[in-house]
């Protein structure tokens, strides 16, 4: 039996997701009066005075927006201006030190000083770097000094003189340059060493190695020339992109930042990415991009979209230009791909102008009608690994995914649900469910998806700034898969993710794998508009929204995942397992903390799991590559932290080291022989008959992707080990 919602049941959910988006609506729209004459200035204090009044009375555990407060954003947005403390001297953070008691009070309503005052320094500042870097760039650098650079910005003081900024500025862009160079001179000796192999062996085809050898002082001046590429496109992207609404946009982000790592300000453009991301549908033109020296050009052309049926475009046209129907194009050279889709991508039924550079140079303006696009790539999908004769389902879920706007939309559950379905029809011995890198979604989705895998009750308890909880179950009887299950996870598994690993983990339903535990991300969501739509849907508004964090969420144990995570029972090597990446990383993160126990009766084969999972770490503790591997991780994570020196023969001593001791750790983590990956009979003409091309190379490139996946074979492996596979379906 499917473990779909019932009518009854779904409409409960949708009304209490209502009643949450209006709530944050009316709020909004009380507070903001927009005027007919409205000018940045004006808009920007409305905007800042209403996400204060927000955070102060809505948010779940608000800081008080005080001098304290103040102090935190003046340094927090000074560091997102300079995080490399490369721009500002130290007189000009010193002359901006009068603000740093008063942000509190521009918050609450004050005319806005402190940022306009910053963003003048950092545009004169920036200008400043960008001639610095043309002055160094230009000429050769000595590589026998024996001079080094700091990377741990966080020991770093900002530079006291014009002077001393400019050394700085020298010795990261030698760095960048010396990299580069060194990397020259190492493929030259290859290029070298195949060229002596060939002429030992008198090859007469040597058409394959083609070698011009190059001195010393060519390959400098080709590794200043791709670092002075690299830069100007970085400065020119910096300029284009990150203008003084962009600076204003982080400004705020910093405020909402320190409430929280999670509650955060989108602007209208944002907001919308943020709703296409969530329900795997926007409005687009039906074509890929990518990047190359070229600037952003069309990769792909979907049949059927909007690009295909205009037959004017074709793979590899540059777009130069972007336009919003009527209104004036923006120049795109120099964007990155993300930043040009975000201009194409718009509402339904809307013209979008492309001006594009045609393969032969020509030049073409283009008018297409944005259309609905479904993003079925980023849906679930599942494929079976063959050991033997022996089968095992994999299914890949990158996000809890749920399109809530249409009764057809794509939700993950019921993609899950089809996905399982399928593998069964194949009579696989154990499925693995993997949502590493998964960071979370709709609320409502991974209740459902943990339904299909256990019998009817509690998924996981919210409770709110009040203290008032509610247990989310799932209500219907029923089990739709009752065999074998490993759940993957990393330290980037969050929200959603650590939902759905704990409650597999707490019914005793599964085995949790992958690294120590997941990102520890407790805390959830809604988004508050602000302004009147700006379509249909209300997806764009007039002034974007704050996705604010309103509730914490607990495990059925009654245990939060908030900044501890879910732990796996099996733990694997892990090469981000050092690195500070997870929400116990952030010092605005909220505590951990716990509530009552819900109601629940665990599965009956805990012991078997505990047997497997005990046996596995043994071996994986006891394992000396592995050994190796944990000291080598350790290693590599303290050089961070250490001044790399910029002397030629020492950086290629420290470069050598480093890239021995990562090839060692990523043998370790290198499956041997890949394994047999196969596509479902159900999915083979998606696999093999696709009538588009560009995505179907996509998808057999996925099936080689997984058959090198040492962690998908480690977790096959345990699902083999489970000696009574319907076993673990019955309750106690």
């Amino acid at each position: 039996m499917h473990r779909f919602m019932t009518y009854v049941k779904q409409n409960k959910w949708k009304a209490f997701a209502t009643i949450i988006l209006l709530g944050g609506l009316f709020f909004a729209f009380n507070t903001f009066k927009p005027g007919d004459q409205e000018t940045p200035e004006t808009r920007h204090r409305k905007l800042l005075s209403t996400i204060g009044h927000l955070l102060e009375s809505e948010h779940y555990s608000p800081r008080k927006i005080d001098d304290v407060f103040s102090k935190d954003v003046f340094d927090a947005y000074l560091k997102t201006l300079d995080p490399e403390k490369n721009l500002f001297l130290q007189s000009d953070v010193d002359s901006l030190k009068t603000f740093a008691t008063k942000i509190d009070d521009e918050i609450h309503g004050s005319p806005i000083l402190f940022e306009p005052a910053a963003d003048a320094i950092y545009e004169r500042r920036a200008m400043e770097a960008k001639k610095i870097f043309d002055d160094v760039i230009q000429h050769p650098f000595n590589y026998n000094m024996d001079d080094s650079l700091r990377m741990d910005v966080d020991s770093i003081k900002y530079a006291t003189t014009t002077k001393e900024k400019y050394k700085r500025w020298y010795q990261v862009i030698k760095y960048k340059a010396l990299d580069r160079y060194v990397s020259l001179i190492e493929d030259r000796e290859k290029h070298l060493a195949a060229k002596a192999i060939n002429d030992t062996a008198k090859i007469k085809d040597t058409s394959k190695v083609v070698f011009v050898y190059k001195s010393d002082s060519v390959l400098e001046e080709e590794a200043r020339a791709s670092v002075k590429k690299t830069y100007t496109k970085r400065f020119s992207l910096l300029e284009k992109t990150f203008d003084k609404e962009k600076r204003f946009e982080s400004f705020l982000n910093t405020i909402t930042g320190l409430m929280d790592p999670h509650t955060d300000y989108l602007a209208p453009v944002e907001k919308r990415s943020f709703t296409e991301q969530m329900s795997g549908t926007f409005y687009g033109i039906g074509a890929q991009l990518t990047q190359d020296d070229n600037g952003v050009k069309i990769a792909s052309i979907q049949p059927g979209g909007a690009a295909w049926k205009s037959g004017q475009l074709v793979v590899n046209d540059v777009i130069i230009k972007i336009a919003q129907g009527a209104e004036e194009p923006v120049d795109v050279s120099g964007y990155e791909t993300t930043d040009a889709v975000k201009l194409i991508r718009g509402n339904l039924g809307t013209e979008v102008r492309l001006t594009v550079r045609k393969p032969d140079g020509t030049t073409k303006i283009v008018s297409l009608i944005r259309e609905k696009i479904v993003l079925d790539e980023g849906f679930a999908r599942s494929a079976i690994i063959q050991k033997g004769n022996d089968k095992y389902g994999y299914i890949l879920l990158p996000d809890f995914y749920a399109d809530f706007e249409r009764e057809d939309g794509p939700r993950c559950s019921k993609d899950v649900a089809k996905e399982v379905e399928k593998l069964k029809a194949e009579k696989v011995k154990g499925i693995v469910i993997d949502v590493r890198y998964n960071g979370g979604g709709s609320l409502y989705e991974v209740v459902q998806m943990a339904g299909l895998f256990i019998d009817k009750g509690p998924i996981v308890q919210i409770r709110d700034k009040e203290g008032r909880s509610q247990v989310l179950a799932d209500e219907t009887p029923g089990i739709l898969y009752d065999g074998p299950l490993v759940v993957m996870v990393n330290e980037f598994s969050a929200s959603a993710s650590e939902i759905f690993a704990g409650a597999i983990q707490d019914y005793n339903r599964g085995l949790i794998v992958g690294s120590t535990s997941t990102y520890g991300k407790g805390t959830v969501q809604r988004n508050i508009s602000f302004g009147k739509p700006l379509d249909a849907m209300g997806i764009q508004t007039e002034y974007g929204s704050v996705k604010l964090t309103f509730q914490k969420f607990y495990r059925v144990t009654g245990s939060s995942t908030q900044k501890k995570g879910v732990k796996s029972d099996v733990v694997f090597p892990d090469d981000y397992e050092l690195l500070k990446y997870r929400e116990k990383d952030n010092p605005a993160a909220l505590q951990w903390d716990e509530m009552e126990k819900a109601k629940f009766t665990p599965w009956t084969t805990s012991r078997e799991l505990a047997n497997i999972a005990s046996a596995a770490n043994k071996k994986i503790l006891s394992d000396t590559a592995n050994i190796r591997f944990k000291k080598n991780l350790e290693w590599i994570t303290n050089q961070a932290d250490r001044p790399i020196s910029l002397e030629y023969h020492k950086y290629i001593k420290y470069k050598k080291e480093l890239q021995a001791v990562a090839q060692q750790n990523e043998s370790v983590l290198k499956l041997k022989e890949p394994m047999q990956i196969v596509a479902l009979k159900a999915d083979y003409d998606k696999f093999y008959n696709n009538p588009d091309k560009v995505k179907q190379e996509r998808y057999q490139a996925w099936l080689k992707s997984i058959a090198k996946d040492l962690q998908i074979s480690e977790s096959s492996k345990l699902l083999g080990q489970f000696t009574h596979p319907t076993l673990i379906a019955k309750k106690g």
